[in-house]
């Protein structure tokens, strides 16, 4: 019973967190794995606000689903999950080879709870009640660390992109980039030198319940082309665009 009105508190936060960061963008893809319907659409709610795009499913059938379907940058689970438990889950993830940043967000929060979790494969572990801004904040910490940095900011040659505050600059310079636009940047950014499909990007910047139309990777690209230089991003026919690795 404590969860309700716990998760009344996370609705205000959400507000407030909306009213410091208005112009918030979607930056990574994460699954969110929870059966509560009301835990789940307050936590959504505030990570989109945060900037993520996020796909929720409501058991571990469908969570399994969309981990062999779709790429994802981090998963938070919950454990007590209908069909399929999150324990099993995630073993299940493991034993794949898929190390894909989970973060376990469960009431279960005893000390033998945190070490099972953690044993079993996750990469961190949030108790609930929790604060939104920690699991924001712990959820920015894990991708870094999954894509090998220990600060926010990105450099690429005269560029700045600082995905935390999500401000782009180029020879010091603000640059005005749409919510799609700084989305795509980011993503070619942390996979420097590895080009990315068409399909691989619109994965990346829609989720399950939004419409793509059918030239929205080249229209976003053609902008970025316009904004940062014909020459930032390369084009390799057939395959997709790629930002090269600066030396």
């Amino acid at each position: 019973m404590w969860l309700r009105p716990c998760f009344i508190g996370l609705f205000l936060k959400i507000a407030r967190y909306k009213e410091c960061f208005p112009n918030k963008l979607i930056t990574m893809r994460i699954l969110l794995v929870e059966d509560d319907d009301l835990i789940g659409s307050g936590v959504e709610a505030g990570l989109r606000q945060a900037g993520f795009t996020v796909d929720w499913a409501r058991d571990g059938r469908a969570a399994m689903l969309a981990l062999e379907t779709t790429e994802y940058a981090l998963v938070i689970l919950d454990l007590g999950l209908p069909k399929l438990s999150g324990t099993e889950l995630l073993k299940g993830l493991r034993a794949r080879s898929d190390d894909t940043p989970v973060l376990i967000l469960t009431a279960r929060d005893s000390v033998p709870d945190r070490v099972s979790g953690l044993a079993a494969g996750a990469d961190d572990y949030l108790g609930k009640p929790f604060d939104l801004t920690e699991l924001i904040a712990r959820c920015r910490a894990l991708l870094r660390r999954a894509q090998g940095r220990s600060v926010e900011l990105i450099s690429y040659g005269d560029l700045r992109v600082d995905p935390s505050s999500l401000t782009v600059t180029c020879n010091g310079q603000n640059v005005p980039l749409t919510g799609r636009e700084c989305t795509l940047l980011v993503e070619l950014l942390t996979h420097q030198g590895t080009p990315l499909s068409r399909a691989r990007i619109e994965e990346s910047l829609y989720g399950w319940q939004e419409e793509i139309e059918s030239n929205a990777v080249e229209v976003h690209i053609s902008n970025l082309r316009k904004k940062l230089g014909a020459s930032v991003i390369r084009t390799i026919r057939g395959v997709g665009y790629v930002m090269e690795k600066v030396s």
